[in-house]
């Protein structure tokens, strides 16, 4: 009785042990069960042709910790590709998305310089802004050029952004920007101040 046993148990122990295809693990993404798709998210940042499923899923994906799984499978696999994928939640994204998407793209500086001129053209401010907010962060030697670049732009709130980026990594050669551009928004208080404090810093 035994031996029959395991003869009949022996073909599901075989299936089991077959690991998932591609198609299942892609199927498992859409899951209703956020487990279930933090499952499929690590198995598909260990198969060789995972990263396009996990950079399809991302815009989509609104479970914080199952994001937070793709987020770091993507940053693993940084590419042109990813940067591709994660750019357009700075327009469309939740918050949780957008910020997830900033801290994955600013360890991705090589991926995203060629973006950053179309994103600081964008049309919608919010995106020039989140631009700048990246920028302060991104570690490539044009990130403090790119910011004064951005100190030309029409939209007080996106100058705001910069200033408050160059102040961090700004140096002398944004002082010049920096003391012309409270004479764009004279009624401006904040702008006024944000630039003597970003100057203050920078010629420390």
């Amino acid at each position: 009785m035994a031996l029959i046993e395991a003869r009949r148990a022996a073909p599901q122990a075989a299936a089991e042990a077959t690991p998932p295809t591609l198609d299942t693990l892609v199927a498992q993404l859409g899951s209703p069960v956020a487990s279930e798709r933090r499952a499929a998210v690590r198995a598909l940042d260990a198969h060789e042709d995972g990263i396009p499923a996990l950079c399809d899923r991302v815009a989509a994906e609104v479970a914080p910790s199952v994001c937070e799984a793709i987020m770091a499978a993507l940053v693993r696999r940084a590419s042109a590709a990813v940067v591709a994928a994660l750019l357009p939640l700075l327009r469309d994204g939740t918050p949780v998305q957008r910020n997830a998407a900033l801290e994955a793209l600013a360890v991705m500086p090589e991926h995203v310089a060629p973006h950053v001129a179309a994103l600081l053209r964008d049309p919608d401010s919010d995106v020039r802004i989140f631009t700048a907010n990246l920028l302060s962060v991104l570690p490539h030697p044009k990130a403090a050029a790119w910011l004064v670049e951005a100190l030309a732009d029409p939209h007080a709130n996106v100058c705001a952004a910069a200033v408050d980026g160059l102040a961090e990594i700004g140096d002398a050669r944004a002082l010049p920007v920096l003391a012309a551009l409270p004479a764009r928004f004279p009624d401006d208080s904040f702008i006024a101040f944000a630039v003597q404090l970003a100057s203050q810093r920078i010629g420390q």
